[in-house]
Order: C-alpha cells, then sequence, then structure tokens
C-alpha cells in the first residue's frame, strides 16, 4: 500500500476511522479502565465508528494514568516486555509496559520520522540521548536507524570530549540531542581548537526544545546555532504516553503526524475542537497500540493543526511547533505567557551561558518568576538592568533576576537522576 501520509484528506480519515474501529472494539474487550469507563458514561464502544464521534468519550487525564495504572494495560503481564516510564514533567513519572509489538510500532514511528527528516541508509547518527534510566526515546531512536538500515553510534547525553573524540574517529553526518547541548559542543570545540565547520555533521535533529517560532522561522536558540554552525536543523515532537514522533521534513514547516499511529485533536478552554490553525491543547488518540493504548489522552501541550498539504507531498495534517505547556502557563504582571518566551529572551542573550526559570506563588497570590542566569561577567547592577531591558523589549514584563555563576546553574540543570536538562521549576501549589 503506497503510504498513507501522500494520500488524499478523505482517504487518510477514512483510514484513520477503520484503525479507530479496531482499537474501540480492542479497548472494548481488554481494557478494565476504558471498559469501566464506558459503563459509567453509557458510551458504546461501537457506535465510536467516526473521528467526530470521540468527542462523546471523556479525556484521559495523566492523574488517571497515575490513580489506576494497572487498569490501562490491556495484555497479560508475561507479554510485557519493556518497562518505561515518564520524565515526570508535570508531576510523578508513570510507568509504562510495551509488548514485542508495541516496540515493533516504535521502530516504525522513528524509522518513518527519521526518513522524514531524510535520513536513509547509509548516514550515520551520533545519538546523544540516555537509552537507560527507563527513557522511552532512547529506546525508540535506536530501534528506528535499525529499521531504516542506517547506522547509530550510541554515546549518550553530555560530555563534549567524548562527542568529539567519537565525531573525529566515526564521522557522524547527523547528530541527535537537546538543541541546546549544541551551543556546549560548540563552545568547547573553540576552546580547544576543534574545526567543527569541517567535521562530517551535516544535519542536527533535536528533541525536547523548540527551535522554530509559530511562523516555522528559527527561534533564537534556532538561530544562534544556525549563525555558529551552518546545519541542516530538525525539530521533533514525542512523548511517552502517545509512543510517537511529529518530525519535520526538510521545509521545516512543521512535525508531520503518522496519520496510521495517532489521531490528534486540538482542544480551546472549553474542551471542544478548535478551528485549524488556532492554538490549543493536543489531544491524542492511540492507534495500534498493544499493551496501554490510550484514548483521547491530555497531552497538556498547547500547538496548532496545519491541514495545508506540504511541499514534501505528505498530506497529512502537522503541527506547529509547541507554544508551550497549559499548566505550565504564567501570569506575569498582567502578562499571560509560557516559558519558551522567557527561554528565546536568555537564549539571545550572549552573556548568559545557562539559566533555569522558577516560579511560584508570592504572599499576595500571583506568580512570582525568578530567572537564574549562570554568566561569567561580574553581577552588578548594571547586567541586571540590561537583562531586564531584554525582557521589557521582548516580553513587556520583568521577572526577577538572580545572576550566579554557570556551574551553580548547571547543577540545577541536570540533578542526579535527571534524563533531560531543567530549565523550569514549578513551586506553585498544585491543584
Amino acid at each position: 500500500m503506497n503510504d498513507i501520509e501522500f494520500q488524499s484528506e478523505a482517504e487518510i480519515k477514512a483510514y484513520q476511522e477503520e484503525l479507530l474501529r479496531r482499537d474501540m472494539d480492542y479497548l472494548a474487550a481488554r481494557s478494565p479502565y476504558y471498559r469501566r469507563l464506558f459503563r459509567s458514561y453509557g458510551i458504546r464502544p461501537e457506535r465510536i465508528r467516526r473521528l467526530e464521534d470521540l468527542e462523546q468519550i471523556p479525556f484521559t487525564e495523566k492523574k488517571d494514568l497515575q490513580l489506576y495504572n494497572e487498569e490501562f494495560r490491556c495484555c497479560p503481564k508475561e507479554d510485557i516486555v519493556d518497562y518505561i516510564t515518564t520524565s515526570g514533567t508535570l508531576g510523578d513519572p508513570v510507568t509504562f509496559g510495551c509488548s514485542e509489538k508495541d516496540l515493533q510500532r516504535l521502530a516504525y514511528n522513528e524509522k518513518k520520522s527519521f526518513a522524514c527528516a531524510g535520513l536513509r541508509r547509509g548516514n550515520i547518527l551520533q545519538l546523544m540521548t540516555t537509552m537507560d534510566k527507563r527513557f522511552m526515546a532512547g529506546l525508540a531512536y535506536f530501534l528506528g536507524i535499525r529499521a531504516l538500515g542506517a547506522s547509530i553510534i550510541r554515546v549518550g547525553n553530555g560530555i563534549p570530549e567524548l562527542q568529539w573524540d567519537t565525531i573525529r574517529r566515526l564521522h557522524p553526518d547527523t547528530l541527535m540531542c537537546v538543541p541546546s547541548f549544541i551551543l556546549r559542543l560548540v563552545q568547547y570545540a573553540e576552546d580547544n581548537g576543534i574545526d567543527y565547520r569541517a567535521s562530517s555533521v551535516r544535519r542536527i535533529i533535536g528533541i525536547g526544545e523548540g527551535l522554530r517560532e509559530q511562523d516555522f522561522s528559527l527561534n533564537l536558540l534556532g538561530r544562534r546555532i544556525k549563525e555558529k554552525w551552518d546545519v541542516d536543523l530538525f525539530a521533533t515532537y514525542s512523548s511517552t504516553e502517545m509512543g510517537a514522533t511529529f518530525s519535520e521534513c526538510p521545509y521545516g514547516c512543521g512535525g508531520h503526524v503518522h496519520p496510521e499511529l495517532i489521531i490528534v485533536e486540538i482542544i480551546g478552554e472549553d474542551d471542544l475542537p478548535v478551528p485549524d490553525g488556532q492554538v490549543g491543547e493536543i489531544v491524542v488518540t492511540t492507534l495500534g497500540v498493544e499493551a496501554m493504548p490510550l484514548l483521547r489522552f491530555r497531552t497538556g501541550d498547547m500547538a496548532a493543526k496545519v491541514t495545508e498539504p506540504c511541499a514534501c507531498g505528505r498530506r497529512s495534517y502537522r503541527l506547529t511547533p509547541l507554544v508551550g505547556r497549559k499548566h505550565n502557563m504564567l501570569k506575569l504582571k498582567g502578562t499571560t505567557l509560557y516559558p519558551p518566551a522567557l527561554n528565546d529572551v536568555l537564549e539571545g542573550t550572549p552573556y548568559v551561558e545557562n539559566y533555569v526559570v522558577e516560579v511560584s506563588t508570592s504572599d499576595a497570590g500571583t506568580d512570582r518568576v525568578v530567572v537564574k542566569a549562570g554568566t561569567r561577567l561580574e553581577a552588578t547592577p548594571q547586567l541586571v538592568k540590561d537583562l531586564k531591558d531584554r525582557f521589557r523589549s521582548r516580553i513587556r514584563v520583568t521577572p526577577d533576576i538572580e545572576l550566579l555563576p554557570p556551574d551553580a546553574v548547571q547543577r540545577i540543570n541536570h540533578p542526579d537522576g535527571a534524563r533531560k536538562p531543567v530549565k523550569f521549576i514549578d513551586l506553585r501549589p498544585k491543584h
């Protein structure tokens, strides 16, 4: 069969609805959690046949996965071949089990995502994420590169010296890592006389951090990388819960959805779908998951759906870069914003080496936002004023500023056991 992503919108919808019907039958037969939910709300699974019918089903939230984790499992426990946990972005991590079929689905997903970013047999990818610590992503990338027939070098995260030694020895053409780490690689290269522009690297695939604005132009982090190192940049969006990745193609106009693996809804504050192109919360329904499938899972991530066909020929919808996380929304001195808006200012400030944003509740009940910025310059009142002026010119309001040595901020960014850099700490009471 031809790749469904290149078919017409009507064909894609019909294909997804056929997969949805199969999954509804599967959940009705196998899922303790969803069977209970169907009974409680008087839902007849056999009547959920169109994408529009999904609106009849209540949302699944992370707290449901935390409270009723075992009830989401649809296969015998002995069929679980790999255990993973979420990264705990919204609180306590959630355990997921994957069957052999689920790992094959992960491999298929990443194979398509890497192919979307232009990788083929013969490419060499240097993986700068962990494959241990119960982390799904590292394993998924490894399985996907294997399925694609390309080559992979499993270096893991951090340690610029080891990364450059590997690049020198094995000549990868693609790096996969958290984008801000690229700036550390560049700094290390400049400090140690490494001609990084003449290296074998031609492509960088970013995870965990945005590289583009809503109009698909590079954001400040993306521009800083591109100005230093003229390589092709690709952004991705993924999560453990959905077991899928949205990867950019070379045209860089949003993350392509693989319609055979996932259904995406974008909902507004009223929990109803918003028009295409309007920002809302991403809600996903997984397709073809055996162990722990999910119906209408609220991700908490905010983005918009792009439905116009892409210049690459794919006709499935795409997602814009994330605006932020719904639960991380800030109300700073009357202005509503998300942490990426603060990140953009900090990424574009040359004397800020690293940073963390900490939000708490003030005595008056409002959000108090403190930016802890790592800099090697002297922490003078003039430097604080300059940084505040940069915030004021970009977002019209200023957070509180603490200037610290980069090593102090580095310890906050990388606490023991963390799988991703910690750049946002939310100390507000959880409701």
